[in-house]
């Protein structure tokens, strides 16, 4: 069993989230559903029936989604970082997970449930821990230009080039 579980409130989408996350990531399924019995329905105000939550799993990580209503919605505060090895990755995951929310700088992006991301080339956590600090800099300068990460910039900026 894994120990930490992100849980994501939702306040009515979290079929439709999970659905499109398990769509969007490769090496992912949903597990259990439990859904709202009459007396849990009553007190939270939401339909006998209908899906009260749904575990799943991106990428080997698991997950809990919620519908809970409109009391809690989601901010930058949290995010959940994707390390790509290639540039087909990173294009892939960002078009489909910024399509319908916010392009943010530096790889960040709010999708259309609210849940931020940021889609990251694992080469740039090994290219600004470089030991030469002049390498670094201008690969997070390069960085701190862009909105969708893009390797080979980096690469050139990290090569001086």
């Amino acid at each position: 069993m894994q120990k930490l579980t992100p849980f994501l409130w939702f306040n009515n989408q979290a079929e439709e989230a999970v659905n499109y996350y398990v769509s969007t990531f490769k090496n992912s399924r949903i597990g259990k559903v439990t859904r709202y019995g009459d007396e849990a329905a009553e007190v939270s105000g939401r339909p006998a029936g209908s899906v009260m939550t749904m575990a799943f799993e991106l990428e080997g990580q698991k997950f809990t989604a919620l519908n809970g209503g409109p009391l809690f919605s989601f901010s930058p505060a949290i995010s959940f970082v994707v390390n790509c090895q290639t540039q087909e990755e990173v294009d892939t995951l960002w078009d489909k997970l910024s399509a319908g929310g916010q392009q943010q700088q530096c790889g960040w992006l709010t999708d259309k449930f609210g849940v931020t991301w940021q889609i990251v080339p694992a080469v740039l956590i090994e290219m600004l821990g470089d030991k030469d600090a002049a390498k670094a800099k201008r690969v997070m300068h390069a960085m701190l230009q862009m909105t969708k990460l893009d390797i080979n910039r980096l690469k050139q900026a990290y090569e001086n080039k």
